[in-house]
């Protein structure tokens, strides 16, 4: 900066007294101090400006990277990185088309056809008069000779097999 030592600022006290005068040197030196406190306040305003720009300047950056991040498609890149030839897709695809085929191979329920399908047996549950699927099952058992123990029709009826 200022290569400014002791025998220069001696040099600048002592034309000022002479200049301004021993009178009028403390106005002069308040002066001098308000002005520098300006300077250095429009100084920091100056950088506080700076910096405002360069953290703008950051954030834009930063919202350029996460709209480019949420435009990319994540599921076709790792498609990409996992089957690049696309081989495992393609053999995947033969094995449902062959499932779907084959008439020995029983199809599994659909996740409809399981909830309807275990609501049936709810409603089997209680008969006639609001009795239990045990009271039921023992009905059952009376009228049928008692082949079956009450337990085995409660299991059934529980649908529990």
């Amino acid at each position: 900066m200022l290569d400014i030592g002791w025998p220069e600022l001696l040099i600048v006290a002592l034309v000022t007294i002479i200049v301004v005068g021993p009178k009028e040197l403390p106005r002069v030196l308040r002066t001098v101090t308000q002005l520098m406190r300006k300077v250095r306040a429009m100084a920091s305003e100056f950088q506080s400006g700076i910096d405002d720009l360069a953290r703008e300047a950051e954030l834009d950056d930063l919202k350029k990277d996460i709209e480019r991040a949420a435009s990319t498609d994540i599921a076709g890149e790792l498609e990409n990185q996992i089957d690049p030839t696309g081989e495992v897709t393609k053999s995947m695809r033969e094995i449902e088309t062959s499932l779907k085929e084959d008439p020995r191979i029983e199809k599994s329920p659909s996740p409809a056809e399981k909830t309807v399908s275990s609501s049936a047996p709810a409603a089997e549950q209680s008969g006639p008069a609001g009795e239990s699927s045990g009271d039921t099952a023992q009905a059952a058992n009376k009228k049928g000779g008692g082949r079956k123990s009450a337990g085995a029709g409660a299991k059934k009826a529980g649908g529990i097999a």
